[in-house]
């Protein structure tokens, strides 16, 4: 498995993409609980200590292990202005040899919602994924009837793929999701979503 030596941050033009740490909790809770009705929708069910502490400390150490194995990429969203947390972005599942793929998953909180903060996150982390990763593939899933993550989606190079069924749980449901995928050099066209 290939690793990372160094802690990986990806500048866009508003937010600097980093690994959590610790003294991001109070922040990274505050913007989850008061974004609660708004994500809920679209993720898993929470824990039941989901927003703790401690929780939070083992989501910091799995980072910093997955970031330095090369597994995964798990950024929180930092507006450079004031250093606000926005929301957060991950390259999951990085596969490494005939694959060269890795799974894009990402949330905003409420009160930052369409301003285009994902799609800039979105954009910097795929190409960090194409040009210092060397990925060929980036994956993303989504529910169907999840327009803002679909659109998103489709305007930063992500071509419809289909249906995955029963594909994850969310909001307690296994529940369908509609397949996207970004490649390294694509040369696919506008697809026709369904």
């Amino acid at each position: 498995m290939l690793g990372f030596r160094r802690k990986v941050r990806i500048e866009t033009e508003r937010m600097t993409l980093r690994l959590p740490i610790h003294t991001d909790w109070n922040g990274w809770s505050a913007l989850r609980a008061e974004s609660k009705g708004f994500l809920s929708p679209w993720e898993p069910v929470w824990a039941a200590d989901h927003l703790s502490r401690r929780a939070f400390t083992n989501r910091v150490y799995w980072a910093s292990r997955a970031q330095a194995q090369g597994t995964a990429l798990p950024m929180l969203l930092i507006r450079r202005q004031d250093q606000q947390l926005l929301g957060a972005i991950t390259l999951d599942n990085i596969r490494r040899g005939p694959s060269q793929a890795g799974t894009l998953g990402y949330w905003v909180g409420e009160p930052f919602a369409r301003q285009g903060l994902m799609r800039e996150a979105i954009l910097a982390m795929v190409h960090h994924a194409f040009t210092e990763l060397d990925l060929s593939r980036v994956e993303a899933a989504c529910l169907p009837e999840n327009s803002a993550s679909r659109g998103v989606l489709e305007k930063t190079g992500f071509k419809y793929e289909g249906v995955a069924q029963s594909y994850l749980q969310i909001a307690g449901r296994w529940r369908n999701h509609v397949l996207y995928a970004n490649l390294r050099g694509d040369r696919r066209g506008r697809t026709d979503v369904g």
